[in-house]
């Protein structure tokens, strides 16, 4: 029996949905006799000491203590603003490290921290669960087969059936940044091609508080490939028929639409159609449950050298990079270049 220990640090939302997907990693791995364990921490301290007995995990009292404890590998899921001191913490104590998107606040903010993670050789995931998705995977392979042609456009949709807190907004870096930065990375791991130009509007029609922090609820962005190829990519905070994420690839032979199921928050106005016929989901973890579990799956494997690395800072970044153009796009009014990386 080969023991895993994982630590995790921060244990709100999207942590506490990580503990448990952790806790269930036995059974992914129980006929190689790999035992996955579990210590965590957060500052909220009784909350992380409930979720620590519901998922059978070991609290302890800081990051400090974690770290020491002897961990194979490191999950953080705290704010972005921490993020860059903890994935350095990790790579200094010389263990993997999974931690959500985003590798930093902005673009900015986050080059330093790459340098980091290459001058150490540290091995960093970054979560963007959508590669992990079982359509965005088939949607990809049909791409890459030449089974739909050339593309002629691309439509990326991210609406959350309800905005969160205004005080998470009012830090989150803008719905761009926080929201469609994940059609962002996948347009691009999809296609294998980089977004050269981005131009973007918004409107607030809901909370007005949502506009007093920065931000807007619903926005648009034309995105232009290095190909010529163009793309749409939306979201909204005020999607009431429930938690939607879809992603239409037209090509000149075959279109193909991920998303497209019994749970699609959307009715047709045609007579006679009763598709789709069951509940939309309500929730991103909804939506990407058996996504959040292959990820963490994917990062024992990491941890244990069995597969490459799924999602690199360098991703991730670049996905930050077309978030950042699409920021300054909504706030100038003009469509904005987007810098790439360095060749």
């Amino acid at each position: 029996m080969k023991d895993i220990t994982l630590g995790l640090v921060g244990v709100g939302r999207i942590g506490a949905m990580h503990a448990d997907n952790i806790s269930m990693l036995n059974g992914a791995f129980m006929a190689e006799d790999i035992n996955v364990r579990l210590r965590l921490t957060d500052v909220a301290e009784e909350h992380a000491r409930a979720v620590a007995a519901r998922v059978g995990a070991e609290f302890l009292p800081s990051v400090e203590a974690l770290l020491a404890s002897g961990l194979d590998g490191l999950v953080i899921a705290t704010g972005t603003g921490t993020h860059p001191g903890l994935i350095k913490a990790g790579v200094d104590a010389g263990i993997p490290v999974f931690c959500e998107k985003p590798v930093a606040m902005n673009v900015a903010d986050a080059l330093p921290v790459l340098d980091y993670i290459r001058e150490r050789n540290g091995m960093v995931q970054i979560g963007h669960q959508r590669r992990f998705d079982a359509g965005y995977l088939e949607a990809r392979r049909a791409y890459r087969a030449g089974e739909l042609g050339w593309i002629h456009s691309l439509r990326a949709v991210t609406c959350d059936m309800a905005p969160p807190p205004v005080e998470f907004l009012a830090t989150s870096g803008g719905l761009f940044r926080d929201c469609s930065v994940h059609d962002f990375d996948i347009l691009r791991w999809l296609t294998g091609r980089e977004i050269v130009e981005v131009y973007a509007k918004g409107s607030n029609n809901g909370d007005p508080a949502i506009a007093d922090v920065g931000d807007v609820d619903t926005a648009l962005a034309l995105v232009t490939f290095d190909d010529g190829t163009v793309g749409t990519v939306s979201a909204t905070r005020y999607n009431g028929a429930g938690h939607d994420v879809r992603l239409e690839i037209q090509g000149s032979s075959r279109s193909i639409m991920v998303g497209l199921d019994e749970k699609t928050a959307m009715a047709s106005a045609e007579p006679g159609v009763g598709f789709p016929s069951g509940g939309p989901h309500r929730t991103f973890a909804e939506r990407f449950d058996q996504a959040y579990r292959s990820e963490m799956a994917a990062f024992v494997e990491f941890v244990l050298g069995r597969r490459d690395n799924p999602c690199t800072p360098e991703d991730a970044v670049a996905a930050s990079r077309v978030a950042d153009a699409a920021q300054e796009s909504l706030a100038t009014g003009l469509p904005v270049k987007v810098e790439l990386a360095p060749a």
